[in-house]
């Protein structure tokens, strides 16, 4: 295995249905303009409440990715 630098970038991702949704939404967009993605974490986990039922969900990630050499 070879030595690799990384850097860490924090996203916030939104989903009407799930948190599992509101990371893969985050992912997904980032993914448009950033490659090396090799792992998140979950930083911070939040949602709205309308008329007593959960109507969104925001889920805040870090996401560490290889940096060029």
């Amino acid at each position: 295995m070879s030595d690799h630098t990384y850097k860490k970038i924090e996203l916030t991702g939104s989903s009407k249905a799930s948190m599992q949704e509101a990371i893969e939404n985050a992912i997904a967009k980032a993914s448009q303009s950033i490659h090396g993605m090799r792992w998140f974490e979950v930083i911070e986990t939040r949602g709205h409440i309308d008329e007593g039922k959960i109507a969104h969900w925001q889920v805040t990630i870090k996401v560490g990715f290889t940096l060029d050499a």
